[in-house]
């Protein structure tokens, strides 16, 4: 195929490409209400005479929920298909965005954005449906290209929501702004479903054997991942851990609140025992689903996947999207404190961190394409671990320019790094796409959730120093990951084997 026409695939709307660009408007749809709240936090907080910590409580429970969420999400997508799924995502979308706009206290706020969580699971969903559509040698590309268009969401809420919010004047203006999103979720809804279709015609739909939890292929890896799944359960007990009462602790020269009063301890208690209980049943559930392949003998080699690809996936994904999603909840306040600017210009520089996903997902897809797997994804996790270093060194007599700018080039690393690893995620195993996609997005949450509480805890350099470390350990993880096969074994519906090419 020529590069032109190649070009005019991607950039026409019929065929593939149709569903490629509607799928990607459906996660734009989703990041635009999830982070709806994100430029009009002050305003909200005003209205709703909110304190500075249970302001950044919503940033945090924002991000909570959609740990599980993306795990149900990606077990839901593999066995009633991408079509049906985004369409009820949408609904509920639409429906939760609701609920928050017409919140009237800080813990119906409190709900409602917990809840709300549950919208950034629409990511895992087109996942599924792009790599069903798409050729492996264009697959990195176009993933890139649903991720950064799709990312760019929040961009647009930042750049718009606050104007739109002065429109309706008064207290109540953001209430309206937020809604509006809502309103489109649920017509969106309607055309995604007449608009597109799970697989081209001919294709196979390839299904889990069992749900209820991930497939495996070995003894080894069954154990790896049971204990890969405790810090998906560990972050949402952080969470808990951060919204109880528990007093304050000394700090170098002032007080540091822990807790934000949200739960009682009692509660807390009751929710880590359900924690535990939940940790148990995954466990239970997981091996209901492999207990024949730890009672057989190995199985074809051919038919074996490495869990380690995952891990090092989710660990890539926990360390770049957990970035991106806590530095864009707190860039247009970080501007407004440090800078001084008004509320509407810090959320349009904000907005830029995010809007350069539009050209980095698709490069580092693209990258990862014609380069490989593993050497790009090395490499611009690189680059992300040292911009946010500089970005460390920020200080307030930075010129604007300069900040905005250093911002961005970070994000471009920290974005094409993002479009690497989801290059490499659909050609892990065919079948269990969706539910890998639920586990490494899920750890994109499991970071999110950690950065947002050590920011909640120290200053932004710090904020920003930590981040970079935690890219830094991604990139020794890397090292580790090995080139997918040329080739990937799947079982028909009628027990045969059918090969399908990788590269």
């Amino acid at each position: 195929m020529s590069q032109s026409s190649l070009k005019h695939n991607f950039l026409s709307f019929q065929g593939r490409a149709r569903i490629l660009h509607s799928t990607w408007l459906a996660f734009f749809i989703t990041f635009l209400v999830w982070f709806s709240h994100a430029p009009l936090m002050s305003t909200i907080q005003t209205s709703m005479g909110l304190t500075d910590i249970e302001a950044k409580i919503l940033l945090i429970l924002n991000v909570a929920l959609t740990i599980p969420a993306r795990i149900v999400t990606g077990m839901l997508v593999d066995k009633y298909g991408p079509r049906n799924s985004y369409t009820a995502m949408l609904v509920a979308t639409a429906l939760l965005c609701f609920f928050f706009a017409s919140a009237q206290s800080f813990e119906t706020l409190a709900l409602a954005k917990f809840l709300m969580g549950f919208v950034g699971a629409g990511f895992v969903i087109g996942i599924r449906m792009i790599s069903e559509w798409y050729p492996a040698k264009q697959l990195g590309l176009a993933e890139g290209i649903y991720k950064g268009m799709g990312n760019v969401g929040s961009a647009v809420g930042a750049g718009t929501l606050v104007y739109i919010a002065s429109l309706f004047g008064g207290e109540d203006g953001w209430r309206y702004a937020i809604a509006s999103t809502g309103v489109l979720a649920l017509l969106y809804s309607v055309f995604y479903y007449f608009a597109v279709t799970d697989t081209p015609v001919g294709s196979t739909y390839f299904k889990p054997n069992k749900s209820g939890g991930l497939e495996l292929t070995s003894k080894r890896d069954f154990v790896f991942c049971l204990l890969f799944n405790i810090p998906m359960v560990a972050a949402l007990a952080i969470l808990t851990w951060r919204v109880t009462d528990a007093g304050v602790v000394a700090g170098t020269g002032a007080e540091l609140i822990i807790g934000a009063g949200l739960l009682s301890d009692f509660t807390a208690y009751v929710i880590y025992g359900l924690l535990l209980a939940l940790t148990l049943y995954q466990s239970w559930k997981l091996y209901q689903v492999n207990k024949d392949m730890l009672q057989s003998p190995p199985m074809d080699e051919i038919l074996q996947y490495k869990f380690k690809q995952v891990a090092i996936l989710s660990i890539g994904y926990a360390v770049t999207f957990g970035a991106e999603l806590s530095v864009i909840s707190m860039l247009a306040q970080y501007f407004e404190s440090q800078f001084l600017v008004a509320a509407a210009a810090a959320g349009i520089f904000g907005a830029c961190f995010a809007a350069v996903d539009v050209f980095s997902c698709p490069s580092g897809g693209m990258f990862s394409d014609k380069f490989g797997r593993k050497l790009p994804l090395i490499f611009l996790l690189s680059g992300a671990s040292l911009g946010f270093f500089v970005m460390s060194l920020i200080t307030p007599a930075w010129p604007l320019a300069a900040v905005v700018a250093t911002m961005m080039i970070c994000s471009f690393f920290l974005g094409s790094a993002a479009g690497c690893i989801f290059a490499v995620v659909p050609l892990v195993k065919r079948k269990l796409t969706g539910q890998i996609a639920g586990t490494v997005g899920a750890y994109g949450n499991v970071g999110a959730v950690v950065f947002l509480l050590v920011f909640s805890f120290v200053s932004p350099s710090v904020f920003f120093a930590t981040i970079g470390a935690g890219v830094a350990f991604a990139v020794c993880c890397s090292l580790f990951l090995d080139e997918p096969k040329s080739t990937m074994a799947e079982v028909m519906p009628d027990g045969t084997v059918q090969m399908i090419e990788v590269h």
